[in-house]
Parts: C-alpha cells; sequence; structure tokens
C-alpha cells in the first residue's frame, strides 16, 4: 500500500465521523455536495489525466444520470434506489455513442466533438419539455426511503453516509483500473500512441473503454444528484458546472486518483465561503480560476504533487560500505 493510499484511507476514516462532529443539515449538504463533485472530477481524471483524452463532455454523462434517475422515478414511477444504479447504464451506453466519433481523433478536434455533445444533449433535454420539463426541469421528484424511516428527516445524515460510500466505491474502483494492466495501457497510450500501437495496444478500443468505465459512477452520481436534491435542471450540461468540475480536477492533480478528490472537497468550502462575503458572489469564480493557474504554473502536478512535496521522506538505512582489505 502506497503513502497515498494511506492518505486516502485516512481521509475516509475523518470523513467517516464528520457528522458526529457537525450536525448542522447546511454543514452535511456541503459534504455532500463535495462528495458528488468528488466523483465526477476524479472519474473525469481518468479519461483526461490518465488516457491524455481531451474531453469535453464528461459532464453529459452526469446529466444523463440526472435526467434518467428524475424520468424514472417521477414519470415511470421506479423506485429510486432502482433508478440511481440504473444510471450507470444510460451513462455507459451514451459513452459508447460519444466515443464512437472520438475514438481516431486528436487534439482539437476530441474538444470540439464531446463538447459538441454536450451541447446537443442540453438541447435535446430542452426541446423535449414534454418528457423533462423543458427550460424550467423536473421538481418535486420522489426522495430515499427504507420502510418507514425517510432520509429527509434525518438532518441528511442518511443521504451523507450515503454519498460517502459512493464515492468510496468509485475510489476503490478508480485504484484497481489504475493498478490494472488495462490502467497501464491507459498510460502508453497517452504518452507513447505509436509505441503502444507496435506493442499490440489497440488504441481505439482503449479510448472507448475508458470512456465508459468513467460514465459509470458519473452516471450514478448523477442520479444520487438528483434524488437528493429532488430535482432536475439543464442548467448540470451548463458551462459553469463544467469548468468547476474541471477546475478540481486540474487543481487537484491529473494522473491522480486522490488529488481530485481532494480538490472537490476543497473548493466546494471555498467558493461557499467566499459566496458568503458581500460583492464576492461572482469575483469567486476568478479566484478559482486564479487559483488553477497558479498551481498549474507552480506544481503542474497539483495539489497532490505539493502534498508529496510537504510530506516528510522515508530515509533509507545508510548502505554499508567495505573497508578496505
Amino acid at each position: 500500500m502506497t503513502r497515498n493510499h494511506l492518505l486516502l484511507l485516512a481521509l475516509f476514516v475523518a470523513l467517516a465521523f464528520v457528522p458526529q462532529v457537525f450536525t448542522d443539515g447546511y454543514v452535511r449538504h456541503l459534504f455532500i455536495i463535495a462528495f458528488i463533485y468528488a466523483i465526477i472530477a476524479s472519474n473525469w481524471n481518468l479519461s483526461l489525466g490518465h488516457c491524455g483524452i481531451f474531453n469535453f463532455g464528461h459532464m453529459t454523462f452526469f446529466g444523463i444520470g440526472v435526467y434518467t434517475a428524475a424520468i424514472l422515478t417521477k414519470t415511470a414511477g421506479v423506485n429510486p434506489w432502482l433508478a440511481i444504479p440504473a444510471c450507470a447504464i444510460t451513462a455507459a451506453i451514451s459513452a459508447v455513442i460519444m466515443a464512437a466519433p472520438v475514438a481516431r481523433l486528436k487534439g482539437i478536434y476530441v474538444v470540439l466533438v464531446t463538447f459538441a455533445v454536450n451541447q446537443l444533449m442540453m438541447q435535446l433535454v430542452l426541446s423535449q419539455a414534454d418528457l423533462t420539463g423543458g427550460a424550467k426541469g423536473m421538481v418535486r421528484l420522489p426522495f430515499l426511503t427504507i420502510g418507514d424511516y425517510s432520509f429527509i428527516r434525518d438532518y441528511k445524515l442518511g443521504y451523507y453516509y450515503l454519498a460517502l460510500i459512493l464515492l468510496g466505491l468509485s475510489t476503490a474502483f478508480l485504484i484497481l483500473v489504475a493498478a490494472s494492466p488495462f490502467g497501464k495501457s491507459l498510460k502508453a497510450v497517452r504518452d507513447a500512441e505509436d509505441y503502444a500501437t507496435a506493442r499490440g495496444i489497440s488504441v481505439a478500443r482503449t479510448r472507448i473503454s475508458v470512456l465508459v468505465l468513467s460514465a459509470i459512477f458519473t452516471g450514478i452520481a448523477g442520479g444520487f444528484y438528483t434524488v437528493y436534491l429532488r430535482v432536475a435542471s439543464p442548467e448540470v450540461f451548463g458551462f459553469g458546472t463544467m469548468s468547476l468540475v474541471l477546475s478540481m480536477v486540474l487543481i487537484g492533480g491529473i494522473n491522480s486518483v486522490l488529488g481530485p478528490v481532494i480538490a472537490a472537497l476543497a473548493l466546494t468550502f471555498a467558493s461557499e465561503a467566499m459566496a458568503g462575503i458581500g460583492g464576492f458572489e461572482d469575483a469567486r469564480y476568478i479566484v478559482i480560476a486564479v487559483a488553477m493557474i497558479l498551481v498549474l504554473r507552480l506544481a503542474p502536478g497539483g495539489l497532490i504533487q505539493i502534498l508529496e512535496r510537504l510530506a516528510p521522506t522515508a530515509q533509507k538505512p545508510a548502505t554499508p560500505t567495505r573497508s578496505p582489505a
């Protein structure tokens, strides 16, 4: 187990005790939102950081999860507990559709195609108002219950631990993928595409696979998000949400599982704190943008690189020298 894994384990243990310290529902709400952002950012990093795909359509998977859960629970009457995992299926299918044109494209063309798919989905949601509510969205969606226990009457305690469990599962999934032979093939495609091809790695199949894998937990996060807030809005496809999550990926550190999780927690609370300062509501986005530029300039590896520099390194035992005969 590496030092980052130990740090990640310590972070989750500490987060498990947060509700015992903060009984206020608003603080728990901020943590829940941060956990959702952490799932999206760390899964986005799988395709962007580990495989080097300039995918600007990742929020499409999240939005599809949002509207899958909303339509299933409110229109079709499906139990929310079943609707949330169903979002993984629809998000994965959408990833296959998006990956088809992206598999053999490079650079700016990938950015344009994926961003166009994201905007296309938003226009589709807006145009199908009878099903999606159009620009007004869908409200008063069913909430989670277990028997007589209601998740909306426990000061968000149930939602907190469910969000933390989802983040834990997503993080474990990403660690396993990154450490697997497939994870190594991702880095080969990113760093030396010609060499990867020469070694028998299919670049197109690898790109399709990583987009599908990154969509699974992102779709689940979208389903949980809409069941938790009980609202589905086309703003989830908007540029503002996309730029916020992308800043979490870049500030946290690409090619890292832990970095985007830490950045999501830090930026969510920092953004909320700045929103409470009079006249600073809109300026907080400028501050986040400046922070992103500074981190990328001073530590291209992101926050995780800064933490690794600050952490004390283990002293290696001195190698005994042989005295001359």
